[in-house]
């Protein structure tokens, strides 16, 4: 990783840290659930950027010095860790199509 893209990367987590931790004091003052479901909601949508940055960098750096190189089995591994990372995240987003059964259940209660 280039030295600056590694600086903004660590700037950025440890602000979704801080952030982290006023969800923390939110939640020991018992401040209201919906309150901090919205704070919780911005630290993935911060630490989802980091991890989209990262990922782009790797597929300019990592990916494309492979794909270019003799090396096969290094190719097909970073391919299957690209694969693997996209199944990832596409179960993570179905996950949360499971607050649509949530509502549902409290509509017909």
């Amino acid at each position: 990783m280039v030295a600056k893209s590694r600086a903004d990367v660590i700037h950025r987590l440890r602000s979704t840290a801080g952030h982290i931790n006023g969800i923390i004091r939110m939640v020991e003052e018992d401040r209201c659930c919906i309150d901090v479901i919205k704070q919780i909601q911005a630290a993935q949508t911060a630490l989802q950027r980091v991890s989209e940055g990262l990922l782009d960098e790797h597929l300019q750096t990592c990916v494309t010095v492979a794909i270019q190189g003799d090396d096969t089995h290094k190719r097909e591994q970073l391919l299957a860790e690209i694969i693997d990372i996209f199944c990832q995240s596409n179960r993570s987003r179905h996950s949360q199509g499971d607050y649509f059964h949530v509502e549902q259940n409290l509509q017909n209660s």
